[in-house]
């Protein structure tokens, strides 16, 4: 649990945005919005298709990177 004291002359604003660095840095809050849906578990199957694509995408990012028409930024 997170817990943030107010300090000595400490405003409200400055102690919500301390609070809510905390809650970014201690990942509470992406643990909470994963585990809001259920998920059913992947097949073997799908597993192997999605680890596939990715291998797809990784070696095309690379090709583009090696002639140098990958724009990272996109």
């Amino acid at each position: 649990m997170i817990e943030v004291k107010k300090k000595d002359r400490e405003s409200s604003e400055s102690l919500i945005k301390r609070f809510s660095r905390r809650v970014q840095q201690s990942g509470v809050l992406l643990t909470a919005r994963s585990s809001r849906f259920y998920a059913k578990p992947k097949s073997r199957r799908q597993m192997r298709l999605s680890a596939q694509y990715r291998a797809k995408i990784k070696k095309e990012v690379d090709k583009l990177k090696k002639i140098g028409k990958f724009d990272e930024e996109a």
